[in-house]
Order: C-alpha cells, then sequence, then structure tokens
C-alpha cells in the first residue's frame, strides 16, 4: 500500500483509504502513538544509523506502560524505514517530541502492508477512538506484573518438560543435569513461537490486551529459553578441557536460535494468509466484545490471573515441602517456580534501557542495553552458584542453588527476546551490528563466568 497523490492504492476499500488519509492530515495537530501494524514481514526494511529501532523490536520494559496512559485520536503516522521496522516486529511507542509533527508516508516495502494489516489498522482505529480513559498508574503495573509472573511461572514448567523430554536420551548427560543444562530445546521452541507471538500475532494479541501481549512474549517466551543456563554449560565444558565442544555449542545454539525466529515468522505469515482468504480473519467488528478496554474489564482480568498466580505459588510451596527430602529434581522446579517471576520483573524493569544508549548523548542506542545486562549478570551469578554449590558440595545447597539457578537466572536471562533483536539487527541495513551484539553478549558472559567459576581453583592453587 503506498501513497500516490494523496490517494492509496493497493486496496479495493475506498472508505478506508479515506479514512486513514484523514487520519494522516490530521496527525498534525493531534496526541501521537506508533501502534504495530501486524506486518507479514520486513525482510527489506532498512533502519537509520543511530536508531533504537533494533534494541526495542524485543522489550522496552515498562516504558510500554507510560505510552499505554496517553488518550490517543487514532492518527497514523509512517514517517520513515525505521518506522516499519519497528512495526514489522509488533511494537509501537509514544514519542511526546513527535506530537506535533506533520505526518509523512513513505513507499512502503512490498509485502510490508496486506489485507490483514489493513484490518489491523481498522481494529487499531477503533482501538483508539474508543480508548478515552485513562488506566490508573497502579492497575497498569499490578495488571503486567501479575501477567508477568503468571506466564513465568509458565514458562519455567514448559522449560522442565522440555528438558525432561529431550534430556535422557542426550548422550553424557545424566538426570540430574536435565533440569539445568539442556536448554537447546527450549531456546529452539522459544524462539520459535516468538515469531508468532513476537513478530506477526503481537498486533493482534496487543488488540485485545497489551498485558497479555507482554505477558506472552516477556513472560512466558522469556522464561521458556534462557541464556544463562546455555552459557554454563559451554563454560562447565571448556574448564573440563572441551574447547571445541564449548566453541561448537555457542555457534550451534545461535543457529538453531536465529533458524528457529525465521522459521516462526514464515510459517505464521502462512498461517495468517490461510486464516484471511478462508475464515474472514482479521474483522474487528465481531471481536469487540473480546477486548479489554476498560476499568472493569481490567480489574475483572486482573482478579482472575492473582488467584491463578496465587494458586500456582501455593501448589509450588505446597509440594517443594513435600519432595524437600527426597532426591527428586521437583523439588528444584518448585523452588524455581516460586523465585522465577522475580527473575521475570527484573528483566522487564531492566528492558526500559534498551533504545536509550550510553550517556546523555545516547551513545549506541542500537544496542540493547537492558538484555544485554540481564543475560550477562544471570551468567555471572550462574557461574557464582555452581561455584558454591561445587564447594559446600551438600543437598540442601544443591537443591536451594539449582533452584534458584533454574528459576529465577533463567527467567532473569533470555534467548528469545536476544534472538529477536539479533535477527531485526540482522535484517536491518546495518548486519554487522547483529554479530558484534552476539559476540560481545556470548563473550563477556563467557568470560566472566569463566572467571568466577575458576576462583576457587587458582585459591586452592596459591594455598
Amino acid at each position: 500500500m503506498v501513497m500516490e497523490g494523496g490517494e492509496y492504492s493497493g486496496t479495493n476499500d475506498s472508505e478506508l483509504r479515506a479514512s486513514v488519509s484523514i487520519d494522516v492530515t490530521r496527525s498534525a495537530s493531534s496526541s501521537l502513538r506508533w501502534r504495530s501494524l501486524s506486518s507479514l514481514g520486513a525482510h527489506t526494511s532498512q533502519v537509520d544509523e543511530g536508531s533504537e529501532s533494533v534494541s526495542e523490536v524485543g522489550d522496552i520494559g515498562d516504558r510500554a506502560l507510560h505510552s499505554n496512559r496517553y488518550s490517543v485520536s487514532g492518527s497514523f503516522n509512517f514517517s520513515s524505514a525505521e518506522d516499519i521496522q519497528l512495526q514489522s516486529y509488533g511494537f509501537w511507542r509514544h514519542d511526546p517530541a513527535a506530537s506535533h509533527a506533520i505526518s509523512t508516508v513513505s513507499r512502503l516495502p512490498e509485502g510490508i502492508i496486506s489485507p490483514l494489516s489493513i484490518d489491523a489498522i481498522v481494529r487499531d482505529e477503533e482501538k483508539n477512538q474508543a480508548s478515552t480513559e485513562r488506566i490508573p498508574k497502579l492497575l497498569e503495573y499490578g495488571s503486567c506484573m501479575t501477567h508477568l509472573a503468571f506466564f513465568g511461572i509458565l514458562g519455567v514448567l514448559t522449560r522442565y518438560l522440555l528438558q525432561k523430554l529431550f534430556g535422557p536420551g542426550v548422550a553424557g548427560v545424566t538426570s540430574d543435569q536435565t533440569i539445568l543444562y539442556l536448554d537447546l530445546p527450549s531456546n529452539m521452541v522459544g524462539s520459535f513461537l516468538m515469531g508468532w507471538c513476537g513478530v506477526v500475532f503481537k498486533a493482534d494479541i496487543s488488540y485485545r490486551s497489551d498485558f497479555l501481549a507482554i505477558g506472552l512474549t516477556t513472560g512466558y517466551l522469556g522464561s521458556v529459553t534462557t541464556f544463562s543456563g546455555w552459557n554454563q554449560k559451554m563454560l562447565e565444558l571448556s574448564v573440563e578441557g572441551h574447547w571445541v565442544f564449548a566453541g561448537l555449542g555457542f555457534l550451534i545454539g545461535l543457529f538453531l536460535a536465529a533458524y528457529s525466529i525465521i522459521f516462526g515468522v514464515e510459517t505464521s505469515k502462512c498461517f495468517r494468509q490461510l486464516l484471511v482468504r478462508n475464515s474472514g480473519y482479521g474483522v474487528a467488528s465481531s471481536r469487540k466484545s473480546w477486548r479489554v478496554d476498560s476499568h472493569k474489564r481490567h480489574l475483572a482480568v486482573l482478579a482472575v490471573f492473582l488467584l491463578l498466580l496465587a494458586g500456582l505459588w501455593t501448589m509450588s510451596g505446597i509440594l517443594m515441602r513435600q519432595e524437600f527430602n527426597s532426591n527428586s529434581s521437583e523439588t528444584q522446579l518448585w523452588l524455581a517456580c516460586i523465585v522465577g517471576p522475580l527473575g521475570v520483573w527484573v528483566r522487564w524493569f531492566l528492558a526500559r534501557l534498551n533504545g536509550r544508549g550510553l550517556g546523555k548523548t545516547g551513545l549506541l542506542k542500537w544496542v540493547p542495553f537492558g538484555t544485554l545486562i540481564a543475560n550477562v549478570s544471570a551468567a555471572c551469578i550462574m557461574a557464582a552458584l555452581a561455584t558454591v554449590k561445587r564447594e559446600v558440595n551438600t543437598k540442601t545447597c544443591d537443591i536451594v542453588a539449582t533452584g534458584i539457578q533454574f528459576g529465577f537466572l533463567g527467567c532473569l536471562s533470555t534467548v528469545s527476546t536476544f534472538i529477536a533483536e539479533f535477527n531485526a539487527m540482522r535484517e536491518s541495513k546495518y548486519p554487522w551490528r547483529a554479530y558484534i551484539y552476539a559476540t560481545v553478549t556470548i563473550c563477556t558472559s563467557f568470560c566472566l563466568g569463566t572467571l568466577i567459576y575458576s576462583v576457587p581453583v587458582w585459591a586452592k592453587g596459591d594455598n
């Protein structure tokens, strides 16, 4: 869909063309809010140098809540290729500084706007016109953190099930190592699902509920995948002298995760096309009743998720107490479910650093420092706890340390968000940024983790 002489081409819906054209003109005097456009892929998107777009496609933490509190008029604005990159990843943003700027429409790459994307525009316009109430800040944070905690626990359980499913058949890995080290299947599954929920269908999920979109992507998919456990396994392989296997583990793990999200995007695009053709998917008028767009509905959903979260925490506490005296790995699992949401919350707050850059000048805005700090810090703490377990070597210490590793640190670090950012950089105008970002994340985590893990060895050697 492009603008030619003030008219939109590429669609037969004249009313929609007129409506969007009016919105573009009206944007000069209205509040500006970026919304996702349910893109079917933006592999030819170009991102301007110095832009924060690529570092914000994964998550921006509670900054997303601040943007949602503003009443909006439903205007649309396509100002540059970097905005298309944001929209292609189901991302929205509020830019107060641009609220009085006149909208410009740039020619969009082929395949960016589809009939389903137009449906997303119509749905977003209706949602914006209906959203005249401001959600209280306390309700926003409460709803978001409840969603994150609930889906974070589900992510922990899913990761455990995947590791138990694929663990016994892996040579050289014992059953007690399964809970912590076999993260490759969960990283692949989480990255694949990120292509569905975090890229292609994120706008549709957000149309129903912004908190649900955050809960599924940051909470669930961020907790299904874990960077710290993957790094720890490669670290221990290198300490044991298997440097080649450690290097291959990083390369193969990165390759499989990167292609998992690409496969997820491509399959979800095909699925959307089938929905559009066969079932009239995207007709907003038939789905208004499912939107969480009022105080009463937000309170009702919050009450439901609070009950579910309380139930999961209570069940985890009871089961952990029952299994504590046994040698079963389920004890570590239930402890992980209790502390896992803390890791999700910390990662979510750190994500507000994505796209901010360094210092007042915003140096290196393209680096997602929030995700980088979360992954590196989790890898360092993981190595420290592994060192404590090795030196203390008691049953209670193993249970507590492994539960914290699998739960808190597994949820604090993430591969799905990391790989979404990597993929966005790789498809941008500067693909070399993706490999620099991946190299910095992996090498910093690995080197710091090795130093921490090797401290007791050096100390004993000096004595």
